[in-house]
């Protein structure tokens, strides 16, 4: 029987000291904890930057651009509570400032403030707090994770700040509980830990009117308990909530570290909640985490991309990658090649498996078809995403005499578009928001390597994308060997590619990489790996 939620209750995660601290992973574990307990969450993260999304913003500066099965383009943290909570979250989850003022200004100009002077207290703090009650009402999730983005003390996430702290007052003290996260530097000329940047931030949430309930610490290695001693005594929370996550070997360990430290009871007697479950099951988890762990055997897997200095820019292929290498009984190692026209294939040759993820835009294309060609030349199984999938198409059409293949996006006036806009997009000016976004229905092809993966004839996958294989050249590609495996299920759209009498080539047009979860590898990863493990023992 199902038990009667009256009212959700909320954890609000801020951070401190520095940026990129590992709240989302703090967040999304104590998500995660929670629901070993058998209590039912999810979570939204708040990004204080004007954009409307993360649509546009460049990978280099903000990581991966994470899109959600209602087409929304969302920050990089709602991939990690997707694959921590195994939820999938709407777009209304990702709330932006953007999105606060447009909504503001949108009612200002409707006469819905009835001429009162729109101001940021109270008109712009109560539109944030309706915004993270909507996602409450809707997933009628018993625990809402608040993560607020940046640092306490920017300007930006000062209303956020404010529209929190009014919500625990709304609320009341056993429904809203605030987590801090900071970060604790060993110096090793004092060869000491410093807790005074700790102190600071703490004191300057408070000084805006939040007192933490729990403090996450994160440091390089261990802190003892006289060190989380001193935090309690001078921020003022019990010793028990001062919590200690040092520096894992996976992200995928932290809910056990947070666990072994008595988070989940902490949690549940803080905000009064009667779990169903008296203890944990954490046992499929630490499952998970020592299949992640293993070192042999092992596939090299080359991933050639234009963001690879910034592995945030791929982090849901990454621990895609990582999770078929634990479903597959091996260790994934992975290669970030720079897809520069110039570099040499031949470096292709000590690769297991090749990957070519998405993007935008010609930079590196040539390197990306130049290592589709080496992979064909020399039967290496090779994954094509997206931006891959339009790479392996013109690489078919190039290596069988059509030297002038191309795409319209690389060269508009090129004689053999084998890659074309989708026509609804050709109209389209704005870039924000306009591509095929979010999930979409596949129609697979028996007797393929997606069929075989998938066990399926139908499925659901996430676009991001305005390029697709153009219609008029598919004859012409199967003429060549290409194989189309996967459709959109009217047959107008192809959705997957392979290559007759090639050991593992396929390209897809969607990105699986953003429904792999650790206890659930995607299908198509998972096949990948598999081949890769099989190139590595027949060599």
């Amino acid at each position: 029987m199902e038990r009667m939620i009256i009212l959700s209750k909320y954890i609000v995660v801020t951070g401190g000291v520095v940026s990129s601290i590992g709240k989302g992973i703090t967040s999304a574990s104590i998500g995660r904890i929670l629901r070993s307990y058998g209590v039912s969450v999810t979570a939204i993260k708040i990004d204080p930057y004007l954009n409307w999304d993360s649509g546009t913003l460049n990978p280099y500066q903000h990581g991966e651009v994470y899109v959600t099965d209602d087409g929304m383009e969302c920050d990089l943290d709602l991939g990690h509570y997707e694959r921590f909570l195994d939820v999938s979250l709407s777009g209304k989850a990702n709330i932006t400032t953007g999105k606060v003022y447009s909504s503001v200004i949108e009612k200002e100009r409707k006469g819905e403030y009835l001429g009162s002077c729109v101001q940021i207290i109270p008109h712009i703090t109560d539109e944030i707090k309706l915004m993270i009650r909507d996602v409450a009402e809707k997933s009628k999730a018993e625990v809402v994770l608040v993560e607020i983005g940046g640092t306490v003390g920017d300007i930006e996430s000062q209303p956020f700040i404010e529209a929190v702290r009014q919500l625990k007052n709304e609320e009341g003290h056993d429904n809203c509980m605030f987590v801090h996260v900071t970060y604790v530097p060993y110096l090793k000329a004092a060869k000491e830990f410093k807790t005074k940047p700790t102190q600071h931030s703490t004191k300057e949430l408070r000084g805006l009117g939040i007192n933490p309930d729990m403090i996450v610490c994160r440091s390089e290695l261990p802190l003892d308990d006289n060190l989380k001693e001193k935090i309690a005594h001078f921020c003022d929370v019990p010793q028990q909530a001062v919590i200690n996550t040092p520096d894992a070997n996976s992200i995928y360990e932290v809910p056990l570290i947070m666990y072994s430290a008595n988070v989940g009871k902490y949690v549940l007697n803080r905000l009064n909640i009667e779990a169903p479950a008296k203890n944990a099951d954490l046992y499929q988890w630490s499952e998970i985490v020592k299949d992640l762990k293993i070192d042999s055997p092992k596939v090299k897997i080359g991933v050639v991309g234009k963001y690879i200095e910034l592995e945030d820019a791929y982090i849901s292929i990454r621990e895609a990658l990582k999770h078929a290498g634990a479903a597959n009984k091996v260790e994934v190692d992975i290669d970030w090649i720079k897809a520069d026209d110039n570099y040499d294939t031949e470096q292709l040759n000590q690769y297991d498996g090749i990957l070519i993820p998405g993007g935008f835009g010609e930079r590196g294309i040539n390197g990306k078809i130049e290592a589709v060609k080496y992979a064909i030349e020399n039967d290496i199984p090779i994954f094509g995403i997206c931006l891959g999938l339009h790479a392996m198409t013109i690489a078919i059409a190039q290596l069988n005499g059509h030297p002038e293949a191309n795409s319209t996006e690389f060269d508009v006036e090129c004689e053999y578009p084998v890659i074309d806009m989708m026509e609804e997009q050709k109209k389209i000016n704005n870039m924000g928001g306009t591509m095929r976004l979010g999930a979409y229905p596949c129609k697979i092809r028996e007797e393929t390597i997606a069929y075989d993966a998938y066990k399926d004839t139908n499925i659901s996958e996430r676009h991001r994308h305005r390029y697709e294989v153009n219609n008029e050249y598919r004859d012409v590609l199967e003429d060549f060997g290409a194989v189309i495996s996967g459709t959109s299920p009217d047959d107008f759209l192809v959705e997957m590619i392979e290559l007759k009498d090639h050991s593992w080539f396929l390209g897809c047009q969607f990105h699986p990489e953003f429904k792999s979860r650790p206890n659930n590898a995607h299908p198509l990863f998972k096949s990948f790996i598999k081949a890769a493990k099989d190139k590595k023992e027949n060599k």
